[in-house]
């Protein structure tokens, strides 16, 4: 079926760079323009937030069940209908005059993600079984740095010259498109076999719960998300305030950082197969704790310098987090999978709003001080936990899957 072994990207390959583009091009469309949100519909910085938490919330509650209405109607009919789905929920946002109903539609939007991205990696998993998965993989990843990347450019940009509602106008239309694209390119799934097991579900569900190490992992997910979106949410109000005076362009245009951090993960991901995981773990926070320390500063450019290596770190943290499942468990690695992304995306719904608390007293400074102890708990977290059974820790390193 897919060639996924050449230079090039196939048709096939094409289509799942597009799955991961639809999955995440609306999603992150309002952080650019939480301050003017804030402002236009008169509530707080924690109000305003929620647009970013009940989407996060929608990704970890629909995460663990999406993959049992996969396997019952199949791997591309699933990735398509949410892609579908997904950008009329993006458009409906755009019909929002006030913060409730606005939330409504975002929740939609979590609800709908999950059947496109993490559809996507199983499809990739056994169509590319043996025959170039990693390729694949990395080509699925791309598109989702590329989809996020773009929905919050965009977003901030057309917010600036036109209107917010035209921001998630733009999103959804392009979604749309895409999703089209999506139907035309991404071949019939081949390999997929319908499975329907509850009692194995469950008895796998109930030894994960009692895996210290995969409990260890879930809680350090947990903790990455809170930090990445926590930063990138929050760092929006302090630019848009003296002395930056940043438009909702600007606040868009930050969002360049990930980029660069897309391009460095790869190249660290070696060295947690070199190093080990705990020890990757820890050097990455560090980066990323620097990072947060170095927004601190009253001066633009250094502030931007200070993201990217916070996003960069947050990335590594991230795999290190997600390819040591490998490790922690021997059996349903898939279920253990989606476990760890409702862990992970409860991470991020936490992120977004719970600073919120803090940035009413103490501003940026107590927001990043949060940050900096809940990143360091992740490391906490990998020293005490992140073991093999022998009491060293196991580098066996398996594909990383969750998006950023």
């Amino acid at each position: 079926m897919p060639a996924g072994e050449g230079a090039g990207w196939d048709r096939p390959t094409l289509g799942v760079v597009l799955a991961g583009f639809c999955a995440f091009l609306g999603f992150y469309v309002p952080q650019p323009l939480l301050p003017m949100l804030a402002r236009l519909f008169g509530v707080s910085h924690v109000a305003v937030s929620l647009t970013i938490t009940v989407a996060t919330a929608g990704v970890a509650i629909a995460a663990p069940l999406i993959g049992l209405v996969a396997d019952r109607f199949g791997r591309k009919r699933v990735i398509v209908t949410s892609a579908i789905l997904l950008a009329f929920a993006t458009l409906g946002a755009a019909t929002a005059n006030t913060l409730r109903p606005l939330l409504v539609w975002r929740f939609l939007q979590g609800i709908c993600t999950p059947g496109v991205f993490a559809v996507t990696v199983a499809y990739i998993q056994e169509e590319w079984a043996g025959r170039g998965a990693g390729s694949a993989t990395a080509a699925y990843v791309t598109g989702t740095v590329i989809g996020g990347f773009t929905g919050r450019f965009s977003s901030g940009l057309v917010a600036t010259h036109w209107n917010w509602h035209l921001s998630f106008v733009t999103a959804g239309v392009i979604g749309l498109a895409a999703a089209v694209l999506l139907w035309r390119w991404l071949p019939q799934e081949r390999r997929f076999v319908r499975r329907a097991d509850e009692h194995s579900t469950l008895a796998s569900a109930s030894d994960h719960v009692r895996n210290r190490r995969l409990i260890a992992t879930f809680a350090a997910g947990f903790c990455v998300l809170f930090s990445l979106l926590g930063v990138f949410t929050y760092i929006t109000f302090y630019l848009a305030a003296p002395p930056f005076h940043l438009l909702p362009a600007g606040l868009g245009s930050l969002f360049f950082v990930y980029l660069i951090g897309a391009v460095i993960t790869p190249v660290c991901g070696r060295q947690i197969d070199r190093y080990g995981h705990r020890l990757s773990l820890a050097a990455a926070v560090g980066v990323s704790i620097a990072g947060v320390l170095l927004t601190l500063s009253q001066t633009l450019w250094i502030v931007i310098a200070g993201l990217a290596l916070c996003c960069t770190g947050v990335f590594v943290a991230q795999s290190a987090a997600n390819s040591y499942i490998g490790v922690a468990t021997t059996h349903s690695k898939a279920l253990a999978v989606g476990m760890y992304v409702t862990f992970y995306y409860a991470g991020g719904s936490a992120g977004a709003v719970l600073p919120g608390y803090l940035w009413g007293r103490y501003g940026w400074p107590g927001c990043a001080a949060l940050f900096v102890a809940v990143q360091l708990t992740t490391v906490a977290i990998a020293l005490a936990w992140w073991t093999a059974p022998g009491g060293e820790e196991d580098r066996e390193v398996v594909e990383s899957i969750t998006p950023a």
